[in-house]
């Protein structure tokens, strides 16, 4: 069964396996620190067997109407919401997340993101035909890649899963996803629904095929010759490999990397919702999200009387397992995470301060505390490095133009805010940051309509969006005489 909590399996047309040659890893809650499921670590065979199930899948899915493809998305959505508890729960057992944070903040959006897609399946909008030379008529068809393979990350391992598979399903592609080794429970519970809507209206199983496993099944994912599209979203050093192996066969990249979003408060702005704001973007899912509040930049006026508030409200803020309905976020996600968050904060440099938190709550469990860091440089470590946890740091900035100097003195392009009052200013810094989300006066909401992707190391592509749906197609130029 998909959803024995012994044991996880791959979903590979239509059936769920073991690995071929029976290797498993441990799946570990990081609310208590224990095993509670274990999970098929792929290799070769796995690999082949599901990218064999997607070519032969493809072309009739392929071949199936905008409309018929929107029918399968919008059945895939309504089982999410009659399915929304059982969902909430596996995701929360995997992740640690508050069950109530979850329950409200993830499936909802996950479902209209669906159904966003299912009516962008009908949309696809492109030139019209006409006579670009004498004689001759062309027009432009989009057309889907072919063989997807995605890797999706653990911090959002559900919603990032759909982020994935349901732009290229709109656009007739077929799929073979691999979530996270440390959070693979809601994927395999995913395949199962979309796998039984599927054979329900009569398509292929193995137009959505899923692999658990571990870098290494990444890696066979991204060198076998049957995609056409490699989609990650993952760390820069994950990128950097994909990127380099896909570049082998020409294979099409779509990456979603790392962030150390700015967050630029001016002495203008309301400074009581600048610190509900940032406390609530800057600790939500522990901080273990790549668009994260993280790096506040203010202005030296309010510094002080800023950076106060912020570390009391931080302060204030609750951890707590995924039964807690008190706690505004859960664990880390894994052993190694708290080790590179720990580490962030034990090597800080003399000049800082930690104004609140710092430290691991409890003995058991990945939980960390609420941690506000003042007192920084912009060259610091802890300023330049994505830390992905619960750390805030505070940055005090003289003017508009040592704002945006400090803003993009990173390596990363994903997301920002600016807080002010001042209309020309916000648009100002919207120009000006180089970033590809600039929100003004809120930060982190998202909307299915609009596009989600960086620059720099950030990556490149977009997700959601009429944008996202069209980096699963391509397009091909139709010229006809019209003397024939």
């Amino acid at each position: 069964m998909a959803t024995d909590p012994h044991r996880l399996r791959n979903y590979v047309d239509g059936e769920f396996r073991d690995a071929a040659d029976g290797r498993s890893t441990e799946v570990v809650d990081p609310a208590t620190g224990e095993p509670y499921t274990t999970a098929p670590c792929s290799g070769p065979a796995d690999v082949d067997a599901a990218m064999t199930a997607a070519e032969a899948a493809f072309p009739a899915w392929r071949d199936t109407t905008p409309g018929e493809r929107q029918k399968v998305l919008l059945r895939i959505a309504d089982a999410f919401e009659a399915r929304a508890e059982e969902l909430t729960a596996t995701e929360s057992r995997d992740t640690g997340k508050p069950l109530h944070i979850t329950r409200a903040e993830e499936i909802p959006p996950a479902v209209d993101q669906i159904r966003f897609f299912a009516g962008a399946a009908r949309m696809l909008e492109g030139r019209s035909a006409g006579e670009y030379a004498r004689g001759l008529t062309s027009l432009v068809r989009r057309e889907p890649v072919g063989v997807c393979a995605q890797v999706a990350p653990w911090n959002y391992p559900l919603m990032m899963a759909v982020w994935k598979f349901a732009p290229a399903l709109a656009a007739g592609n077929t799929v073979v996803l691999k979530p996270s080794d440390t959070t693979p429970a809601s994927t395999v519970l995913i395949a199962g629904i979309v796998g039984d809507v599927l054979a329900g209206l009569g398509h292929p199983r193995g137009v959505f095929n899923v692999l658990c496993g571990d870098r290494d099944t990444g890696r066979l994912m991204v060198e076998h010759p049957a995609p056409a599209m490699v989609s990650v979203t993952g760390s820069v050093r994950a990128g950097h490999e994909v990127a380099a192996t896909a570049s082998i066969s020409l294979k099409r990249v779509h990456l979603e990397l790392g962030g150390k979003a700015p967050v630029v408060v001016f002495e203008d702005a309301d400074l009581d919702r600048a610190v509900e704001g940032i406390r609530a973007a800057g600790f939500f899912n522990a901080g273990q999200d790549c668009t994260a509040a993280t790096r506040v930049l203010v202005h030296e006026s309010v510094h002080d009387a800023f950076t106060s508030a912020l570390a009391k409200a931080a302060a204030a803020t609750r951890t707590g397992a995924p039964d807690d309905e008190s706690a505004y976020y859960g664990p880390l996600n894994n052993a190694d995470q708290l080790a590179r968050v720990s580490g962030f904060i034990d090597r800080l440099p003399a000049h800082a301060t930690v104004l609140t938190g710092g430290h691991r709550i409890g003995a058991t469990g990945y939980f960390y505390a609420p941690t506000v860091v003042a007192g920084l440089k912009q060259d610091d470590e802890i300023v330049q490095d994505e830390v992905f946890g619960p750390v805030v740091t505070v940055q005090p900035f003289t003017d508009e133009a040592q704002a945006v100097a400090y803003a993009n003195g990173v390596e990363y392009g994903l997301a920002s805010s600016v807080w002010t009052r001042d209309h020309a200013r916000a648009m100002r810094m919207s120009k000006a940051l180089d970033f590809g989300c600039v929100w003004i006066n809120t930060h982190i909401p998202v909307a299915a309509e609009m596009p989600h992707g960086g620059y720099k190391k950030s990556g490149y592509g977009k997700d959601l969006s009429a944008y996202g749906f069209e980096d699963y197609t391509r397009i091909k130029h139709v010229m006809t005489s019209l003397d024939a």
